[in-house]
């Protein structure tokens, strides 16, 4: 009998790592052929400066890095308290921010192939599969996503130290993050329901979770970020055209009092 779970767990082992080595090789030929494709490339459709100001693309690179330490941070919760609610949507999150971190990832060096096995979400991918033997491997994949978030804060500093930004979306991070773990601690709830609480507390009137399932707390919170960036984006666009409106008017007026003085010569 002991064999026997010893074989199951060793197959379990070696099926989870072909799984997501599949995933992490799909992906990135999806990305690849998408990055070689011309007409992509060129295409008006996948030009961010067609829906964003330039500023605002630089300063939502910024809230880039910051979203991905707080997912970290959530992942790792959900990965360590076993909370009284369907986790589901957060192993498939876990699978997926994986893959995304691993596509990135050569593996040629003996720390980048450490880095990549503790990226595996052994326990995510058990619990899709309808087993959760693997969770106890869970320990090296919070080590990697700890590790993660001290590289993306670098990354953080090192962009906006380059680019001459400011860090007031530091401090808007940190009120938002100490929120939700002040919220999760106070009102006993999840982290989902903390976010859910958090962002409708900060885009609206709002404390309560909205939504009564985890996706549509999901699609709460979805919704309300969005709506909060697009909220910026408009005042960012119009404040750009407000002064290339008035830029445009001086650079015309001074051409046109350039004529006036070459007519009077």
């Amino acid at each position: 009998m002991m064999d026997y779970l010893i074989l199951a767990l060793i197959i379990q082992f070696i099926l989870v790592i072909a799984i997501f080595a599949i995933l992490v090789y799909a992906c990135k030929f999806t990305v690849n052929r998408v990055k070689s494709n011309s007409y992509l490339k060129d295409s008006r459709f996948s030009n961010p400066i067609e829906y964003f100001p330039q500023e605002k693309i630089s300063s939502l690179r910024q809230v880039f890095y910051l979203i991905m330490i707080f997912v970290f941070i959530v992942l790792i919760l959900y990965l360590i308290i076993n909370w009284n609610e369907s986790a589901h949507p957060f192993f498939v999150l876990d699978v997926i921010i994986s893959v995304y971190l691993a596509i990135n990832i050569r593996g040629n060096t003996l720390k980048d192939k450490i880095i990549l096995f503790m990226l595996i979400p052994f326990g995510s991918i058990s619990n899709l599969l309808g087993d959760n033997v693997l969770f106890l491997y869970d320990i090296f994949h919070i080590i990697g996503y700890i590790y993660f978030i001290e590289v993306y804060y670098r990354k953080f500093v090192e962009y906006t130290e380059n680019n001459g930004l400011g860090i007031t979306i530091m401090l808007l991070f940190s009120i938002v993050l100490v929120s939700f773990l002040f919220t999760m601690l106070v009102e006993d709830v999840s982290p989902l329901d903390s976010i859910a609480m958090v962002s409708n507390a900060f885009t609206s009137n709002s404390f309560d979770a909205a939504g009564t399932t985890t996706l549509g707390k999901l699609d709460s919170i979805v919704i309300a970020w969005s709506g909060f960036i697009l909220s910026g984006v408009g005042t960012a666009t119009l404040a750009a055209s407000m002064v290339r409106r008035y830029v445009n008017r001086q650079f015309d007026a001074m051409e046109d009092l350039i004529k006036n003085k070459k007519k009077e010569k």
